[in-house]
């Protein structure tokens, strides 16, 4: 099993059960050039969006949010991001508030999901927030998607080599997400499958697989979206 990953400049070292699985995964990473290509990628399409169309879209989503139910416009959630450095990740609220609820993955017909919250979450609409993420270089556009820190403790000692996700920046959506992988984790197999397609995307990272990643998505969310919930 990993220990904790943690930035190559720091003092600590990546640490897996072989440290050719590392050098597998992190190789293509090296490579500057992709890395702030990607950057100014993300930077481009996360502005060109807020300021032709969260400008507006956004308002209307916070005053159906808080027309449907109280609480806050914007659920906050402590995740793990790159090198496990922990982050804000910010959604649209689409359950009702409870400060107090511990985390509980949302599963079919889940009664917490308010009416809203129910049509954010099957267009994905929820995860626009996520923009800021990425413009504060937290999150990037396509990545891993990043999950709760009580769901990465325990994976973590299920599954091998499950850290090696945290090599990248998290995204908005990935290369699972884009094949179906999405919503409720109901077995280990779709726990297995969403890492076999993480790794694959982070050993073959190119911005090409970004942008196709990109389409793909945005064609799952239009006509294959039934585990969106």
């Amino acid at each position: 099993m990993e220990t904790l990953i943690s930035s190559p400049s720091n003092s600590k070292v990546f640490r897996t059960e072989s440290d050719f699985v590392i050098k597998r995964y992190s190789e293509n990473l090296l490579d500057s050039s992709q890395i702030l290509f990607k950057r100014i990628l993300d930077i481009l399409i996360s502005s060109l969006f807020l300021a032709l169309v969260g400008i507006w879209l956004f308002p209307i989503i916070a005053i159906l949010i808080k027309l449907d139910s109280k609480g806050p416009v914007f659920y906050k959630q402590l995740r793990d991001g790159q090198y496990n450095s922990r982050f804000i990740c910010f959604k649209f609220r689409t359950m009702t508030y409870n400060p107090e609820d511990n985390f509980k993955q949302a599963v079919k017909h889940d009664p917490r999901i308010t009416k809203i919250g129910a049509f954010l979450r099957k267009t994905s609409l929820d995860e626009l927030p996520q923009l800021f993420n990425v413009l504060t270089g937290e999150m990037t556009l396509v990545g891993p998607r990043p999950h709760a820190v009580e769901m990465n403790q325990n994976c973590r000692e299920v599954y091998d080599n499950y850290m090696l996700r945290h090599l990248v920046k998290p995204g908005i959506t990935g290369l699972a997400q884009a094949k179906g992988f999405r919503g409720e984790i109901k077995s280990k197999f779709d726990m297995q499958s969403r890492l076999k397609l993480d790794l694959f995307y982070i050993e073959k990272w190119s911005l090409g697989l970004d942008i196709k990643i990109i389409f793909i998505t945005i064609h799952s969310i239009l006509f294959k979206n039934e585990n969106a919930y």
